[in-house]
């Protein structure tokens, strides 16, 4: 399925001509990839950083340290400031990608920051329209990540 939405979004954003780049914490490069495994994709992806380690977060994608302190790195402030950090992160020649789009959450098998397994929150970063979506996940840790991939996709395509 994420195949055919990583797809059309490719196709959308490379009629557009706008660019993306992402941000991933449990996903590991699972999201990345998918958009990388469509033809073209190097005409409008920047890029991805995997920011696995919690610091990781505040010094390449920016996230206020205050927030991670408070919140852990399981939470929606968190999944919305990757979104944007990620944009400046990977500028290209200057220029920031017009989209940010972040995963963070907890894929299991144990609980993290107070968060069981299946908590996830996606960041989605457009223009000054910055929001985040949680989801509750339900599966062993492959599983997880995997759905996550997938309604991050689809959450994407909803706004393109």
């Amino acid at each position: 399925m994420s195949e055919t939405v990583a797809s059309r979004i490719i196709a959308s954003l490379t009629r557009s001509r706008t660019t993306i780049a992402v941000a991933e914490s449990l996903t590991g490069g699972l999201l990345t990839s998918a958009l990388v495994d469509v033809p073209g994709a190097s005409a409008v992806l920047h890029g991805g950083v995997v920011a696995y380690d919690t610091a990781l977060k505040h010094s390449v994608l920016g996230v206020d340290a205050e927030v991670l302190a408070a919140h852990g790195a399981v939470h929606p402030d968190v999944a919305m400031q990757m979104a944007v950090g990620v944009r400046t992160a990977l500028e290209v020649r200057g220029e920031p990608a017009a989209i940010g789009l972040s995963t963070t959450g907890v894929a299991g098998p144990e609980p993290q920051d107070g968060h069981d397994a299946g908590v996830v929150f996606i960041g989605l970063a457009i223009g000054h329209d910055v929001r985040s979506f949680p989801l509750r996940l339900e599966g062993d840790r492959r599983s997880i990540r995997e759905q996550t991939v997938e309604r991050a996709l689809e959450i994407l395509e909803d706004f393109l």
